[in-house]
C-alpha cells in the first residue's frame, strides 16, 4: 500500500500540506523566519505516533467491551543537541477514564498496539527508545 502527501509553500516559513484530503499548515517559529501559524513537523511526528497507538488501543479496548467516558494520550520525547535534532527517546502516557475498568484489559489493550499493531511505534522503535505507561484517572 502507498500513502502519499504533498506540501505547497504559502510564504516565508509556512507550508500547506494535503494529507487523505485534508490541508494542514506548517509553519516555522518567528525566531526563524516563519509566523507560528501551523505547528513544525517534528511534533507532528508524536502527533502520528499518539494517533496511531489511540486508535489501536481504543478498536482493541471496544472489541473487548471496554467502556470509556474518556481517554487521553500524551507523548513526550527528548531530542539530540547538535544537528541533525532527532528524537532519540520518547514516552507515551496512556489516560482512561470510565467506570469499573478493568487494568488488565487497558494493559493488553495498550501491549496488542505497542508489540503488534501500531506501525508508527514500530518506526519510532528503529530510532529511538520507547516506553509507555498507564494511567487510570
Amino acid at each position: 500500500m502507498k500513502n502519499e502527501v504533498s506540501l505547497k509553500w504559502k510564504s516565508d516559513m509556512a507550508f500547506e500540506g494535503m494529507v487523505n484530503n485534508h490541508k494542514i499548515i506548517l509553519d516555522a517559529d518567528e525566531t526563524v523566519g516563519g509566523h507560528n501559524s501551523g505547528p513544525r513537523p517534528k511534533p507532528l511526528m508524536l502527533l502520528s505516533l499518539a494517533g496511531c497507538t489511540a486508535m489501536d488501543v481504543v478498536a482493541i479496548l471496544k472489541k473487548m467491551r471496554v467502556e470509556l467516558e474518556d481517554f487521553n494520550v500524551i507523548v513526550s520525547a527528548e531530542q539530540t543537541e547538535d544537528h541533525p535534532k532527532v528524537y532519540y527517546s520518547a514516552h507515551i502516557v496512556y489516560q482512561f477514564k470510565g467506570k469499573d475498568l478493568d487494568p488488565e484489559k487497558l494493559k493488553k489493550a495498550i501491549d496488542l498496539s505497542q508489540e503488534r499493531y501500531c506501525g508508527v511505534s514500530a518506526m519510532f522503535r528503529s530510532f529511538a527508545h520507547l516506553t509507555y505507561e498507564m494511567q487510570i484517572l
